[in-house]
């Protein structure tokens, strides 16, 4: 399972298209956005949710070894691999729809 969130990892730590991309929060702030924020960099955020991902499919991972070994609840080992998999499932799309921008702009004529 983590295979699949590293490969989003590695697209995030060398995006050579995403650093051009101008950090959010030059504009106006969105509904919702905490005043005096700094901007955050679209490579960070992802960079963020890659992360939290890895840490959320190792939490699920723990869980399921902690419940073999009778140390964690039936309950609780699934609340964390349905957290994991919903997880996954996020990450997973994130990642088709980077693929598809990157292909649409790939396509475009110069």
């Amino acid at each position: 399972m983590i295979s699949a969130v590293s490969s989003i990892s590695s697209m995030i730590d060398s995006p050579a298209a995403v650093s051009a991309v101008p950090a959010f929060g030059t504009t106006a702030p969105a509904a919702g956005a905490v005043a005096g924020a700094a901007p955050v960099s679209f490579s960070d955020m992802m960079a963020q949710v890659a992360t939290s991902t890895v840490d959320t499919m190792k939490a699920g991972e723990a869980a399921s070894i902690a419940g073999i070994q009778g140390k964690a609840s039936v309950q609780q080992v699934v609340e964390a691999v349905m957290s994991a998999e919903q997880t996954l499932q996020t990450a997973i799309a994130i990642r088709d729809k980077v693929v598809a921008a990157y292909q649409e702009i790939a396509r475009m004529a110069i």
